[in-house]
């Protein structure tokens, strides 16, 4: 807004807090309403406005004791589907569907969790936040962030209607999501050398259901150019994807709705549901979808969620990480702030925990579509524990339970066994992987990356 009596910039709302949260989606959402509680001074800044569409709408058991802490579980359970367990059906035998209920995990604290549509679940953490205290603002994007001695210290943001807001803060949390705020400024986003694939999705009713016990189960299965989700959500809809291969999706031509449709045909047990699908939103396609940076945190920030990093959906692990990062951030600014002496020991406890946890969903997710792992999942056996311990990481059981992490790590030899068995295709598959690394993809995307 111009001054009308000099023309030049009106001077820009001035505000002080003690963290500044860039970004209100569950990530930011959580951080801001537990730093809250602990009687700091917050705001965050959401550049969108909810409801809105996004993507990651199954969660996982260990989503809901932070919800239970957030005081929000009930509230989830009302806007949710019940999920009992993942179901994976078996490549070439179309009767044959493996589910993975989460009451078998090892130590299961929650033997359930939820489906949801984000744009409520995003909606109801915020307004959450808000409850607890938070100066929370939709709307508002950051532009530029001043650092002093090495330390934020100053954000720019300027609302819809164009208006200045400068935030003078005393630490910052990016949960900016895939924009990666942080990540960009300071050049620390690198793509994933190991791993690259692009998704086109939408929501249909219409879409037949499991039966009993399983209807709300997710369902992950495979096809020659990577895998499929149907996730069944509220009022008879399901959100329905295939993440692909980029090479395969850079075949696409024309029609979007119609490139859609045409993947999902090439696996019969996923058309066969399709039948009397209805679209009822539009068709998107996302690409660049694996991306970590070299650092989680420096003096004065740190990262949460996708702002860190993202990989493949296949496990459904994007909210859990994003909420589970978000509460561990938490006890670094909390601490940082009381105690400026911890802060960099804190920040490497919380580094150390997190790529440890990342770790063990990226192993599998990197091969998840091989020839080795289609082979284990058609057969799955419990032998040491093995498939308890599969579905605990299902579950997002991956820091802190020794007993689960140990069995992992022999799934890893398992792994390899089967791999020596199968040689030929098991380099086919690794070839295949590797060569999608190098490939680009440019689609229409839910968040275009700009900061």
């Amino acid at each position: 807004m111009q001054n009308p009596a000099n023309d030049t910039p009106a001077c820009p709302q001035a505000m002080d807090c003690d963290v500044l949260v860039i970004g209100g989606g569950p990530a930011g959402s959580t951080a801001s309403a537990l730093l809250a509680r602990r009687g700091w001074r917050v705001v965050m800044l959401e550049k969108d406005a909810h409801p809105r569409f996004h993507i990651g709408e199954s969660l996982l058991p260990m989503n809901l004791p932070i919800f239970e802490r957030l005081g929000v579980l009930d509230q989830v359970r009302d806007i949710g589907v019940y999920k009992a367990g993942a179901d994976f059906p078996v490549q070439d035998e179309a009767d044959t569907t493996h589910v993975f209920r989460f009451n078998r995990a090892i130590d299961p604290k929650f033997d359930h969790a939820f489906q949801v549509r984000r744009a409520d679940l995003d909606l109801l953490l915020f307004r959450n936040a808000q409850a607890a205290g938070v100066d929370a603002r939709q709307q508002v994007k950051v532009e530029r962030v001043d650092f002093v001695d090495g330390r934020p210290r100053v954000a720019h943001a300027r609302d819809a209607d164009g208006g200045a807001l400068e935030v003078r803060f005393r630490y910052l949390v990016d949960a900016s999501g895939r924009d990666t705020f942080l990540g960009s400024k300071l050049k620390l986003k690198r793509k994933s050398q190991a791993h690259q694939s692009a998704a086109i999705f939408s929501h249909f009713t219409g879409v037949v259901r499991r039966d009993g016990e399983d209807a709300g189960n997710i369902t992950v299965d495979r096809f020659e150019h990577g895998w499929y989700w149907l996730i069944p959500l509220p009022d008879g809809v399901m959100s329905v994807g295939a993440v692909c291969f980029p090479e395969y999706l850079k075949t696409r031509r024309g029609d979007t709705e119609a490139f859609l449709m045409q993947t999902l045909r090439l696996a019969p047990t996923v058309w066969k549901r399709m039948g009397q699908a209805e679209r009822v939103a539009p068709v998107h396609v996302t690409g660049n979808y694996s991306y970590s940076c070299t650092r989680m945190a420096g003096p004065g920030w740190v990262m949460a969620g996708d702002a860190y990093a993202f990989i493949d959906p296949v496990f459904s692990s994007g909210v859990y990480l994003g909420m589970n990062s978000a509460e561990h951030a938490v006890d670094v600014v909390d601490g940082a702030l009381r105690e400026p002496a911890r802060e960099a020991a804190l920040q490497r406890a919380m580094d150390t925990r997190l790529r440890r946890g990342l770790k063990h969903f990226s192993w599998f997710i990197h091969r998840f579509t091989t020839p080795v792992m289609q082979r284990l999942f058609a057969a799955p056996r419990n032998d040491f524990q093995l498939e308890q311990a599969v579905i605990s990481m299902l579950a997002g059981d991956v820091f802190d339970n020794r007993k689960v992490l140990r069995r992992l790590r022999l799934f890893r030899l398992v792994y390899a066994a089967n791999a020596i068995a199968i040689a030929p295709s098991a380099v086919r598959g690794w070839l295949r992987r590797r060569r999608q690394v190098g490939e680009s993809f440019a689609g229409d995307t839910l968040q275009d990356g700009n900061p």
